[in-house]
């Protein structure tokens, strides 16, 4: 199916020898490791996006973490857009970002001459409407509420006046806030804001502290995330002891988190002024750069052990490449291996739920803001969504170009393997104790490159406004898996 048009393999090097033309995967045991939440695939409308602020496209740099083009606010009532949202199904939506602790609230009390005038507004009609979409699409929404920039010793303490007054509003609109947080990033303060705006582990612990108490007065329904920190591909929290806020804060906090969640791209862009693993087809399709998502997992999961036992570990923002994703990359085929790969091993790791960067906005998002077409990643999570359950059962690849990862299917008694071959070989899969093999699903390209897919050969298309399993080809009960490929073979247990 690969054209002439096929970027040539990479070397290979250390991994020449270790692929295999016949795989065998075994099911030992239908008792699942883990479990996932309902809403495990969820995603993001950055708060830049939302309100109007400086976005990604059309930027070839970064001032302060943001890019240079400012973008009209988005439009949520938009039939297409709902279209594609409702073919998802359940979600937590997070709205967060850079510029979420720059943002005026329509709830502001503070004097006009205390106000950002460069600021965002999220106006009154922006966020009933945003809370109007996530009722329509089922969508449980994460909120980063705003931790402000000011300098400690000039300003003293955190205050939580314009946090309450937001939360005092929704409450009385019955406008559900499911999960809160305070700040983006801020264990990277000090890159987007300036050093002095850089708080301290002990100082960041008290402030959250005093948040959590204002979320649990104010809005006693909603669940509390955090610290939201930045890890980055081989380097992790970067800088000591700037960056390196995770363990220390959640040492010194003492109020109760529901989940401990972190922040993590594999790859970083052009535009990104430092990078430490460039996007690139070669590193998005080397098993190597899959590693360091399952190393920095395993190091929070053992902070969360040690200091907030009962709280959930979830991935609270994810995308192929930092800084708005890479143009002509993060909107490919090639993308979405990386994808379908973190979305398998964040499930088999423990990771409760995924919130994809984003929704819609940037060269990374499912859904492309100016046409409104899906881009290929769209489809592998569409796929998930409906062939992926929430057990998951532990099931392992000799191949490190194929990466395999098994779940409950969506009805009781079946389950689907997720295989991904990023190698230009085919291979033969021998399955052992699935039962029998009821359903495969294939999505293939032209090119590495290509901003379309098939499934199963034909590209995937909404149909009276729906598209459905039973619209692709049946395909063979063959054990072959196309070279680059990404497949869903679904079994009777």
């Amino acid at each position: 199916m690969f054209s002439n048009r096929l970027i040539r393999p990479w070397n290979r090097g250390q991994y020449s020898n270790r692929q295999n033309k016949s795989l065998v995967v075994n099911l030992t045991s239908t008792h699942p490791i883990t479990k996932i939440d309902t809403r495990y695939l969820s995603f993001s409308i950055d708060i830049s996006v939302l309100a109007g602020g400086f976005w990604w496209e059309g930027s070839t740099g970064t001032q302060q973490g943001l890019g240079t083009k400012r973008v009209a606010p988005l439009d949520l009532n938009q039939s297409k857009l709902d279209l594609l949202v409702d073919a998802l199904g359940p979600a937590y939506i997070r709205v967060g970002g850079s510029e979420a602790d720059k943002v005026e609230y329509f709830t502001s009390q503070k004097p006009l001459s205390e106000k950002q005038h460069d600021g965002l507004l999220l106006s009154q009609t922006m966020w009933n409407n945003l809370h109007h979409f996530c009722q329509r699409h089922d969508l449980a929404l994460i909120f980063t509420l705003k931790y402000g920039l000011f300098e400690r010793r000039k300003q003293g303490r955190w205050d939580a006046t314009e946090v309450i007054d937001l939360l005092k509003y929704s409450q009385a609109h019955q406008q559900q806030i499911d999960i809160c947080e305070l700040g983006n990033e801020l264990n990277a303060y000090w890159a987007f804001h300036g050093f002095t705006s850089q708080p301290s582990a002990k100082n960041l612990a008290k402030d959250y502290d005093t948040f959590i108490q204002c979320v649990r007065q104010h809005s006693p329904t909603s669940k509390i995330s955090g610290p939201g920190s930045a890890f980055w591909p081989r380097i992790g929290e970067a800088i000591k002891p700037l960056s390196n806020l995770s363990a220390p804060f959640l040492e010194y906090l003492t109020e109760t988190l529901d989940i401990v969640d972190w922040h993590y791209y594999p790859f970083q862009s052009s535009r990104s002024p430092v990078k430490t693993r460039a996007a690139t087809v070669n590193n998005i399709l080397s098993p190597n750069s899959l590693m360091d998502y399952e190393k920095y997992s395993r190091q929070l999961e053992q902070l969360r052990n040690k200091y907030q036992p009962s709280a959930q570990l979830w991935t609270g923002e994810t995308g192929s490449a930092q800084c708005g994703g890479q143009a002509k990359l993060s909107d490919r085929f090639v993308s979405s291996f990386w994808w379908a790969d973190q979305l398998g091993r964040g499930a088999k790791i423990g990771q409760k739920v995924m919130v994809r960067q984003s929704l819609i906005g940037g060269d990374y998002a499912l859904i492309n803001r100016q046409t409104l077409k899906p881009n290929p990643d769209y489809w592998v999570s569409w796929l998930w969504g409906k062939l992926m359950g929430e057990n998951v059962f532990d099931v392992q690849s000799n191949d490190p170009f194929v990466q395999i990862y098994c779940h409950s299917a969506k009805k009781e008694g079946k389950c689907t393997l997720l295989i991904i071959n990023m190698s230009a070989q085919p291979k033969i899969l021998h399955c052992n104790g699935f039962g029998s093999k009821k359903k495969r699903f294939e999505i293939t390209a032209d090119s590495l490159t290509s901003k379309k897919i098939r499934i199963n050969g034909i590209r995937p298309k909404f149909k009276n406004g729906k598209v459905k399993l039973s619209d692709f080809p049946k395909l063979s009960k063959l054990n072959l898996v196309s070279p680059y490929s990404i497949n869903f073979w679904c079994f009777n247990v």
